[in-house]
């Protein structure tokens, strides 16, 4: 693919925001040299990194590899026995730990995310090698003092002799006598050594090596006798701590030299990390879709958004190589021709090194070689004319153009005589036609109209015009050709009326007849689209009052669930209301002295009972009422026929008979829902009617011999064996029994620490123990009933 079709379509533009977008020199680098490519399955590879770079942003919009240094320069010296400075062995440690937090961040990630963990996996782990760097060098590039015991003794040792050799000069400061003899009261160092500003005239008087003097030679810098020898015992320490520093740092580079191959293949890795993530951002940034790519020479885009135009951009929607293979584009200048062969030529490029596109909906050729002759490009220095430049160019690519390759013409033929020009850019088309190509042409000639209107596979499209505006609205009208504006534009300026009509005079009747076909079609295309937006109206009304009729629904299910729940829970409270007055009662009859007493407590317990069970009865009602009905009939479906509505828990009528698939209409409320016959349950007649009956029953206390003293409460749930060791107490104290037993099993001992609970509560228990020797043991709890 040629790099002045992609000068042409401004990718370079586009890799530079991609650039902007990594943070890294590396990932940058990759950003520059990206090119796209005609291998489809490339193409797709692209694709897929941008996407999963996409997914993993939106859950981990913050989990970036960070700045990082190009620290290869480095790695390379080191592997060739260099050494590196401090400085430098920073950054490498510096980027390894980035890339090591990132890899971890990576690998961690919750789903699945294959090209990315991939890419993370290969990061290197060189904690080791970042630890030695970071316990030799400090901060600011320095190796610290603690790099190596020797170097901590070098240093010490030099500071004190540093400190020995300020206090005697400090004491030469202090000297009223010397004071006379120094040009400033300071002290300085030339050469390593501490030297005194001494005025030429006092040179005798203060005994030394002279070191330098100043640029006037007023001043002389001389080392006091006293202090040459510590001087040069500073000057033996100072070569020592350089050699010791530099062993240090050698031993360092020599460590990053011998893990060069490790060191380079994680470098790529993060690199490559870092810019899929930029694809990702650049994504983002741009809101764009993924294109779907085929190799059939196909385009669809939907709303497509040119990526450097800003501020309100109008959309364009265009199609190519499904009916038609050429388009040919009329309208006025600055209408938005030329962004629209920019926008389809640039979509491919990116498309191509697998960016996602600015649009609502994409489908691209991925395997079409893009040309593209757009702009004027006249040559001064090989004396070409514009039409010269864009024929030579036009040659050029006709040579170089395959089957389903997409050519991008800007006013093909113009530039010259417009009968000569028309003729050449059919002549053109044709031929590219001829060679498989997929073309989008723009012109001003009224002949490429016609051409696209009688030519198989050929389509016209026109930018819009607004006559009233006399401006362009930029929309993209394809199966139209552009109508000539000329006279309207001259009339609404102000051109008399007369001139307007004589020029019409000169158009020949061919010239007409062509003027009146492109309104006709302009008219049918008008009709067409308030048709669809009729249509569309219709379809958004309905499916508004779907949904509407769904939320209905939907809130009476949720009232009627309401309903149940509070009619459950009154039962419930009824229940538990009853129990508390039969355990009263029991209480008072475990209190009576005589017998005929204690029958007559017996017969008012049962009379509780008996209400008791009238009011589970009631609690049964209610439920029915309000639930679906067990056991309900079958429906015999027939319209008017009442029924019970399972899925909804409420009644309905039905209101016509069943259709092909079963469903039947059924109004519930103000509702008409289909719903599926097996769905229905019919309502008898004793169910709709059940009242609470009055009259009580009068049981007897059971015998003694009748009640067993042990029941098996083994393989229920903690809430059954609660309830059925309830109900089983209170049949063995109206049998007279006063101790018990409860088989509950060893197991977990979950179940035998709820009864415990529930026993200690319980107002009949005296007391419980485990079942002793030949009892059943810890299995068996032996109940002391009062």
């Amino acid at each position: 693919m040629e790099e002045k079709t992609w000068e042409v379509l401004e990718l370079e533009k586009i890799l530079q925001r991609l650039q902007d977008c990594c943070s890294s020199p590396l990932g940058k680098e990759l950003a520059l040299h990206l090119r796209p490519t005609t291998d489809i399955q490339e193409v797709q590879r692209r694709q897929a990194e941008t996407g999963e770079a996409c997914d993993f942003l939106r859950l981990y919009p913050d989990c970036l590899p960070g700045v990082t240094r190009d620290i290869r320069p480095w790695v390379e010296r080191a592997a060739a026995g260099a050494t590196l400075k401090g400085e430098e062995l920073l950054a490498v440690a510096g980027t390894l730990n980035a890339g090591r937090r990132f890899r971890k961040a990576v690998l961690q990630a919750e789903g699945p995310f294959p090209l990315l963990k991939g890419l993370a996996a290969r990061v290197g782990d060189f904690r080791r090698l970042e630890e030695e760097i970071a316990k030799a060098v400090g901060e600011d590039g320095e190796v610290k003092d603690e790099a190596t015991p020797r170097l901590f003794q070098l240093r010490r040792r030099i500071r004190s002799v540093q400190e020995e050799i300020k206090a005697r000069l400090d004491s030469y400061l202090r000297s009223p006598e010397m004071q006379k003899y120094l040009q400033d009261n300071i002290y300085t160092v030339r050469g390593n050594r501490y030297v005194l500003p001494v005025k030429q005239e006092y040179r005798h008087q203060v005994p030394g090596l002279i070191h330098d003097q100043s640029a006037s030679g007023a001043t002389l810098f001389i080392e006091p006798m006293a202090l040459v020898e510590l001087n040069n015992e500073l000057r033996r320490l100072l070569a020592a701590e350089e050699q010791e520093v530099e062993a240090v740092l050698a031993g360092l580079s020599r460590m990053v030299g011998e893990a060069e191959e490790p060191l380079l293949e994680t470098l790529e890795a993060l690199g490559r990390l870092d810019f899929i993530l930029a694809k990702g951002i650049l994504s983002q940034r741009m809101e764009g879709v993924p294109p779907a790519i085929n190799n059939s020479g196909r385009w669809r885009i939907q709303d497509g958004r040119h990526p450097l135009l800003s501020g309100e951009v109008v959309p364009v929607t265009l199609y190519l190589g499904e009916d038609f293979d050429i388009l040919v584009i009329t309208g006025p200048n600055t209408g938005g021709k030329t962004v629209t062969l920019k926008t389809i030529g640039l979509f491919t490029l990116m498309a191509q090194c697998g960016l996602h596109l600015p649009a609502r909906q994409a489908e691209i050729s991925g395997s079409s070689l893009v040309f593209a002759d757009i702009g004027d490009e006249q040559s001064i220095e090989q004396s070409l004319s514009t039409f010269s430049s864009h024929m030579s160019h036009i040659v050029s690519l006709l040579h170089r153009v395959e089957p389903g390759s997409l050519v991008l013409l800007d006013e093909i033929g113009a530039g010259t005589d417009p009968t000569e020009g028309a003729a050449l850019a059919v002549a053109i088309l044709d031929y590219l036609a001829s060679l498989g190509a997929k073309v989008v042409a723009t012109t001003h000639y009224s002949e490429l109209k016609v051409y696209a209107y009688t030519t198989p596979r050929v389509e016209n499209a026109a930018v819009e015009f607004d006559s009233r505006t006399l401006r362009p609205t930029f929309r993209l009208l394809i199966g139209t050709p552009g109508e000539s504006n000329a006279f309207i534009i001259a009339r609404r300026l102000g051109l008399p009326e007369e001139v307007v009509e004589r020029a019409k005079g000169f158009l020949s009747e061919e010239q007409k007849q062509v003027g009146q076909m492109i309104r006709s079609l302009a008219e049918d295309r008008r009709a067409s689209e308030q048709a669809l937006r009729e249509a569309e109206a219709i379809r958004r009304e309905a499916r508004q009052l779907q949904q509407q009729k769904e939320r209905e629904l939907e809130e009476a299910g949720r009232r009627a669930a309401e309903m149940v729940e509070r009619a459950r829970e009154e039962a419930r409270s009824i229940v538990r209301r009853a129990r508390t007055e039969v355990r009263e009662l029991m209480k008072r009859l475990q209190q009576a002295l005589a017998e005929e007493e204690r029958q007559e407590k017996i017969k008012a317990l049962h009379l509780a009972r008996q209400q008791l069970a009238s009011l589970s009865k009631e609690v049964e009602d209610k439920s029915e009422a309000y639930g679906a009905i067990p056991g309900g009939a079958p429906v015999s479906a027939a319209p008017g026929e009442e029924v019970w509505v399972v899925p909804l828990r409420q009644r309905g009528v039905i209101l016509g008979r069943p259709g092909g698939e079963g469903e039947v209409t059924v109004q519930v409320g103000n509702l008409k829902v289909n719903l599926k016959v097996n769905e229905l349950r019919s309502l008898q007649q004793g169910a709709r009617e059940k009242k609470l009956s009055g009259g009580w029953k009068v049981l007897s206390a059971p015998a003694a011999g009748a009640v067993k003293p042990k029941i098996d409460l083994r393989g229920l749930t903690a809430d059954e064996a609660c309830l059925q060791a309830d109900k089983y107490l209170d049949e063995v104290y109206l049998a007279g029994l006063k101790v018990v037993s409860l088989i509950h099993g060893k197991g977990t001992g979950a179940l035998r620490t709820a009864l415990h609970a529930y026993l200690r509560s319980h107002p009949l228990v005296k007391g419980f123990r485990f079942g002793g020797a030949g009892e059943g043991g810890s299995g068996v709890t032996i109940v002391e009933l009062k």
